[in-house]
């Protein structure tokens, strides 16, 4: 593909990303504000930038810096439930940041924009989950990843900068940011144990999803840009296993050696219950992507988190609104 500019390239997501790009003979940038990402995530031969999405000008200066084939857009703060209660920072971050680097695309004539968008789109009781639901988000990150989808339809039509949009459901991996108290409950789980402490489940635990082993989506990401039947289309990715909290407590538990370890039952909080993805569209393009089974890719994790060892669980240092915020998040 030529020159890429991967934002977000810290985090886990964007770590399994670049390594694949570099593996294709890529030449590969990666901006990245280490907010939720690491520095020693970043294969060494890629060029890292220190820099916000959010800051015009810095975004600006990288592009001026040289053309770019295709742009990545991974960076986001995708704290779903904590976003009813950082409203302005979720949108600064996830929609003006968005903004910039689609400006500044146009501008430089970027061949192909990937953007990662999200499952939280969609919001609740419309399952199976397919792309031609219409997107009712029920959280301000679900309208902001929705708010920019629109942005980069419209942009299409009237800059001709293509793209393709991808929808995530609860990934997880090596390289994941498990110091994080409000997103990525694989993560959230495997740190409890490591520190010692209960694991903390909203409700009763019922609630479902399909946690999808990082590596598993990598090869669609990088045929995308090449992929003609991919030009300006929207697709989920993902597991299609529906995975209970609970179970995925005993699986964790048992991967870390722990399988008696304690749970605790917070009090439920608002959020979608139930969310299943429907993946046909995604195999009609890019054919039959890997499948690593649940317990294998927690078992993976595992390994790598035991050798990381625990992380002090991080306070978001900016909550907007306190009011019926979870206690166990303040």
């Amino acid at each position: 593909m030529g020159r890429c500019l991967v934002t977000g390239g810290a985090g886990f997501l964007g770590a399994h990303l670049v390594r694949a790009l570099l593996d294709g003979g890529d030449d590969i940038i990666v901006l990245d504000d280490l907010s939720g990402g690491f520095r020693e995530n970043v294969d060494d031969r890629a060029r890292f930038i220190q820099g916000s999405i959010i800051d015009q000008t810095g975004v600006d200066r990288v592009f001026e810096a040289g053309r770019f084939d295709v742009v990545y857009h991974l960076a986001a703060y995708a704290a779903e439930g904590l976003s009813h209660f950082t409203k302005r920072f979720n949108y600064v971050n996830n929609v003006v940041g968005s903004m910039n680097l689609i400006n500044a695309a146009v501008k430089h004539e970027t061949r192909f924009f990937v953007f990662t968008s999200s499952a939280a789109v969609y919001g609740t009781g419309q399952l199976p989950l397919a792309e031609t639901v219409r997107p009712l988000p029920e959280d301000s990150y679900g309208i902001a990843k929705h708010a920019v989808e629109q942005e980069l339809a419209i942009t299409s039509r009237m800059f001709d900068l293509p793209y393709t949009i991808f929808r995530p459901h609860n990934i997880f991996g090596e390289f994941q940011n498990i110091g994080d108290r409000y997103r990525n409950v694989v993560g959230i789980f495997m740190n409890q144990i490591l520190n010692g402490k209960p694991l903390s489940i909203f409700g009763d635990g019922g609630q479902t999803r399909a946690f999808t082993y990082v590596s598993d989506i990598i090869p669609a990401f990088v045929d995308a840009p090449t992929n003609e039947a991919a030009r300006n289309e929207v697709f989920n990715i993902g597991a299609d296993e529906a995975c209970t909290v609970n179970r995925l407590a005993c699986l964790i538990r048992s991967a870390m050696g722990v399988p008696d370890h304690p749970i605790m039952h917070c009090p439920a909080r608002y959020e979608v219950r139930d969310v299943v993805a429907d993946h046909t569209k995604a195999r009609a393009i890019f054919g039959d992507l890997p499948h690593t089974p649940l317990e294998t890719g927690i078992e993976r994790m595992a390994a790598w988190a035991r050798t990381r060892g625990p992380t002090q669980p991080q306070k978001f240092s900016t909550i907007e609104i306190e009011k019926n915020l979870p206690a166990v998040w303040l």
